[in-house]
């Protein structure tokens, strides 16, 4: 005999005296443990298949050990970024032997029949407030130094169009409009390049962003 079981969240095929790796249980080492979430038994030629578990079916163990499993090494890297990341991950589990696989009272479940339910009311809910719009002339904000097309258009879309209205804005704030634009954005002087385009201080400005790379001193 044997069955298909769910355990911590995942299905296995066992039979008895079989040993099984599974994550990490509660119970202590030595107790004995049932799970009644049972999927399917097969006895010989004869197999029962829950709907989706199996009413009466149950699946004993004990619990012999809780052990790491085998070291996973994950590693991130970024092109020309300058990012490597090196984390390594030992998955917890705990090694059950399978005792008995208990299929009494285990039946086919009767096909549910399909009863109409009332349809739940939908309250309407109130339209999201739209960005706000930009208003007056929009300045060229690739301007400023680290400010490429489509982080200019986001920028235009949520109201920021002008030198003045980027330099009123917080790095903070400018970051979390552009979250949605890939790329590594600095955005910590974009304001004060803002306010001397604003100022028309272009030389400044100019003398400034030769010394920037990308929009970070």
């Amino acid at each position: 005999m044997y069955a298909i079981v769910e355990i911590a969240g995942q299905q296995f095929k066992v039979a008895k005296d079989q040993k099984v790796f599974v994550h990490r249980l509660a119970t202590e080492e030595g107790k004995k443990v049932d799970f009644d979430n049972v999927l399917l038994i097969g006895d010989g030629n004869n197999v029962t298949v829950g709907a989706p578990a199996i009413d009466g079916a149950q699946v004993s163990a004990k619990v012999l050990k809780h052990l790491k499993g085998d070291k996973v090494i994950v590693f991130k890297k970024k092109r020309r970024k300058g990012y490597r990341v090196k984390n390594g991950h030992r998955q917890s589990l705990t090694e059950i032997v399978i005792e008995g696989i208990t299929a009494s009272g285990a039946k086919k479940a009767a096909p549910k029949k399909e009863t109409k339910k009332a349809e739940p009311k939908v309250e309407a809910k109130a339209a999201a407030p739209k960005a706000k719009k930009a208003t007056g002339k929009a300045d060229d904000l690739k301007k400023v130094e680290g400010i490429g097309p489509k982080i200019a258009s986001t920028l235009v879309e949520a109201g920021i169009a002008t030198f003045s209205d980027l330099a009123k804005a917080t790095p903070e704030a400018i970051s979390e409009i552009i979250a949605g634009v890939r790329g590594n954005h600095v955005t910590d002087t974009w304001p004060a390049q803002a306010q001397l385009a604003a100022d028309g201080k272009w030389d400044e400005l100019k003398k400034w962003q030769d010394e920037l790379d990308g929009g970070k001193a």
